[in-house]
């Protein structure tokens, strides 16, 4: 018997992970549950994946499955949970895609339930996710397997534990979003001097960035062994390295301190949520 699996939650995320698991063949389209606040935004999804299943409130949805990805806010965790609990069949796994919200709270909720942290990257639209996964104590092995199976469509699996999926988190989930902001900086100081199109700028960048990450990637290279391949004594890349080694690591550790804060802050506004 196949697992019935429900998305609560249509935004970027829980529409990211509902199309994955659309076309995966591990998944049969008729084991796959959707339901969203804002039932306008589903409705019409049958018109590209026939034999889905729409429902049109969280508690139809719950009942039925097996597996349930609870893809909203971290705010809104508590509510939904709430309002489904009683309708969460007793053996069901579920799955909270927010670091923020931490095993003891949902728990206070959902009692005795297998509950896993599910956090994906972006790049899981092309299959090259690090996702980040922790279990509570009740989750058993085979759960554990399962899970994996089905988010290896992603890109790769990492268990890692709740107390480090804040880190864990900046240096996948939202790393993609620093590198598109370290290297816009980058674009648009080349900009200041060259006459070469902003356009061909960027393309040069990110090529250079995709040829670069497979080099790493493939053989298997670190960071220090590529600045020593490129960067060669007395040259020209040895004097913006020495700049960016100077001067970048006290702007890296402004941005963990800011993000890691605004992680502790929206922690704090959630465990407030759960203290009665």
């Amino acid at each position: 018997m196949q697992n019935k699996i429900g998305i609560i939650g249509y935004g970027s995320m829980g529409k990211m992970i509902f199309t994955k698991f659309a076309q995966l063949e591990l998944i049969d389209e008729s084991d796959l549950f959707i339901s969203n606040r804002t039932f306008q935004k589903i409705k019409n999804l049958k018109k590209y994946y026939k034999k889905i299943n729409i429902c049109k409130s969280n508690n139809d949805l719950a009942k039925n499955v097996d597996i349930l990805f609870v893809c909203v806010k971290p705010l809104e965790i508590k509510d939904v949970l709430s309002e489904i609990n009683n309708k969460i069949k007793e053996n069901c796994h579920i799955i909270s895609l927010n670091g923020s919200v931490l095993f003891n709270q949902l728990e206070k909720i959902c009692k005795n339930k297998k509950i896993s942290k599910v956090i994906p990257s972006i790049t899981a639209e092309i299959n090259k996710s690090i996702t980040l996964v922790s279990h509570n104590k009740i989750v058993k092995i085979k759960d554990k397997n399962y899970l994996k199976s089905i988010l290896e469509c992603f890109g790769t699996v990492m268990e890692i534990p709740e107390t480090e999926m804040g880190m864990g988190s900046e240096l996948t989930s939202c790393m993609p979003g620093f590198i598109g902001a370290i290297f816009k900086v980058i674009a648009d100081e080349a900009e200041k001097h060259t006459k070469i199109n902003k356009n061909l700028i960027e393309k040069m960048i990110i090529e250079t960035i995709y040829g670069t990450g497979k080099l790493l990637y493939d053989k298997k290279m670190t960071f220090e062994n590529l600045v020593s391949r490129v960067a060669t004594k007395g040259g020209i890349t040895e004097e913006g390295t020495k700049i960016i080694e100077k001067k970048l690591p006290k702007i890296i550790n402004e941005m963990y301190e800011k993000t890691l804060d605004k992680r502790k802050i929206i922690m704090e506004k959630v465990q407030n949520e759960y203290i009665n």
